[in-house]
């Protein structure tokens, strides 16, 4: 099973970085990251791909 979440930051401390490490907590690995560009002032996108194995 795959699962994408876009990651943000931004110099007033917004930050979703509690949701990703909760996942990665859960047994979700990193399989791909790539930032993401454009006009977005002082914040910062990256896009991580998450992968868990199917429990059968």
């Amino acid at each position: 099973m795959q699962q994408a979440i876009v990651v943000h930051y931004t110099t007033g401390k917004k930050n979703n970085l509690d949701e990703l490490n909760t996942l990665l907590e859960n047994g979700w690995k990193v399989i791909q990251q790539s930032s993401m560009g454009g006009e977005c002032g002082a914040a910062v996108y990256s896009l991580v791909i998450l992968e868990k194995a199917d429990i059968a």
